[in-house]
């Protein structure tokens, strides 16, 4: 019996690669000198599209996969898959929530410090003979008893609230309606009032077309020139071009930020600036979830040709 044919978008690591080229005929499209011969070579047999949250699939791809069945996702993100054609096809689409929610919360939390705490400019100092030749670092700011605005309170913005909690933060929150689970906080309905109110504003919902740019000029300038942006979610929730000019203009005191706009090539401005800590997109990057993560990216494809339903499609 021949083995299903899966399109794969981009690499993934080996303990991944091995079980997923033991069970599939897989076809690495990220690999290929002549991407759009590949495709016509071997969309219409392909009945998978493995990928990451990053890349998804776009509607050119999926139209010429015209065999196609599922969409499995690595990464809890997939506003990159193209859903009104998997909607129209009866494709399904996967992800892999919840294994990653801790680390991304994590990472929100140490990225914080690092900017409030200046541990990075601390290093720094040290080691470039700074603290022997000048003294003792710059007093930066606390963390603790600050007021924390989290703009989007799914799984990984629950899991940043439980972690301000214990800093003592004066914490609110924004999303669509209240939750039943944010009854310990306060909720803010206007992402601008939420950032009025906050010295540091976390942004962990999920992108779609409405969230594109829902931080804008004015909530950062609501945020204000002490407060603090932090941003584990998707880089389209930000607008990059308001986000430089309240950097530099003095509108936004800092930012914290783990993505960005055509990542790795991130806008070159950023990278002059000072008050801004940079992240190589890896808030889920440890061992332990990237494994789990590639369990369950694959164990959705394996229920899915088993004639079973997947554990984590997407809604």
């Amino acid at each position: 019996m021949s083995k299903p044919e899966v399109l794969q978008m981009g690499p993934y690591p080996e303990w991944d690669q091995v079980p997923l080229d033991a069970a599939y005929s897989m076809h690495r499209y990220f690999e290929a000198s002549d991407r759009p011969a590949l495709l016509a070579e071997v969309g219409p047999r392909v009945r998978a599209i493995a990928t990451r949250g990053e890349l998804g699939a776009n509607a050119e791809l999926i139209a010429a996969c015209s065999k196609l069945e599922i969409i499995s996702v690595y990464g809890v993100g997939f506003d990159a898959v193209h859903l009104d054609s998997c909607r129209k096809r009866g494709i399904v689409v996967t992800n892999t929530p919840d294994v990653l929610t801790k680390d991304v919360a994590d990472l929100a939390i140490a990225m914080m410090l690092a900017q409030w705490r200046g541990v990075n400019g601390a290093e720094r100092w040290v080691r470039d003979g700074s603290w022997a030749a000048k003294g003792l670092y710059p007093l930066r700011t606390r963390a603790w008893g600050k007021r924390a605005g989290v703009l989007g309170l799914g799984r990984i913005g629950f899991e940043v609230v439980r972690r301000l909690a214990g800093f003592d933060m004066d914490i609110a929150y924004s999303d669509v309606e209240a939750k039943p689970h944010g009854k310990d906080w306060t909720f803010i309905a206007d992402p601008i009032a939420l950032a009025a109110r906050s010295d540091v504003l976390f942004v962990t919902l999920a992108a779609s077309a409405a969230t594109r740019h829902i931080v804008g000029r004015d909530v950062l300038e609501a945020l204000g020139p002490d407060g603090l942006l932090v941003n584990v979610s998707r880089a389209s929730n930000i607008d990059e071009e308001a986000l430089i000019a309240a950097l530099t203009g003095g509108k936004l005191g800092a930012a914290a930020l783990d993505v960005f706009e055509g990542e790795p090539k991130l806008d070159p401005r950023f990278l002059d600036l000072p008050n801004v800590l940079l992240q190589p997109h890896h808030a889920s990057g440890t061992t332990e979830t990237r494994k789990a993560m590639g369990q369950l990216m694959r164990d959705n494809l394996a229920a899915h040709f088993a004639g079973l339903p997947p554990p984590t499609p997407v809604p």
